[in-house]
């Protein structure tokens, strides 16, 4: 297996990172920080907005049975591309769309995706989602590693994240890895 890696901010990671961990041939999900200027920063100093950061996750993916295309679809399927600087009630820069491309392939792929995003709903609202190159990535503190899989029945996890996961099992039943075909 020759993985690789794919980055993407859409909102709350403890969100993204729930939804990409359901995948098959997905190897890794993590929650962090890129986009920004601020060496080494934390959750406190991204969530004020001014590290220029985004809450994101570094996805690490077997090519093999998952294509970068498979996880872009999910991505946009999986939150409101259109919104700038926010997802939902999640207001800020660290809340952006974002997709950090880590190879020229990928930047080629994520623009004519988004191309094909907005010439397929030209009467919508454009698409928001910031294409950039992958410059650094902070991991996240711990405590926000498998947060949904700790905290699944704390109130913020059933009212935003339980649904989004219900809504990839039933529109991306043929990407789901085996043994995460479950309702959460």
């Amino acid at each position: 297996m020759n993985p690789e890696i794919a980055v993407f901010g859409g909102g709350c990671f403890w969100c993204t990172e729930a939804v990409f961990r359901m995948l098959r041939g997905v190897v890794s999900v993590e929650p962090g920080y890129a986009g920004g200027t601020t060496e080494h920063p934390t959750y406190r100093s991204v969530s004020s907005g001014t590290t220029g950061h985004a809450e994101v996750i570094r996805i690490t993916f077997d090519p093999a049975q998952i294509s970068y295309r498979d996880l872009m679809t999910v991505f946009f399927a999986t939150h409101d591309a259109t919104q700038v600087n926010r997802q939902g009630n999640d207001v800020g820069t660290q809340y952006r769309s974002i997709i950090l491309y880590s190879s020229d392939a990928q930047r080629r792929e994520a623009a004519s995706f988004i191309e094909a995003l907005e010439a397929s709903a030209s009467e919508g609202a454009p698409i928001a989602t910031e294409l950039a190159p992958l410059e650094h990535f902070f991991p996240a503190e711990p405590e926000h590693l498998d947060y949904y899989a700790r905290n699944a029945n704390q109130g913020y996890c059933q009212i935003i994240i339980a649904p989004k996961l219900q809504k990839v099992q039933q529109q991306f039943s043929g990407l789901l890895s085996a043994h995460r075909r479950r309702t959460p």
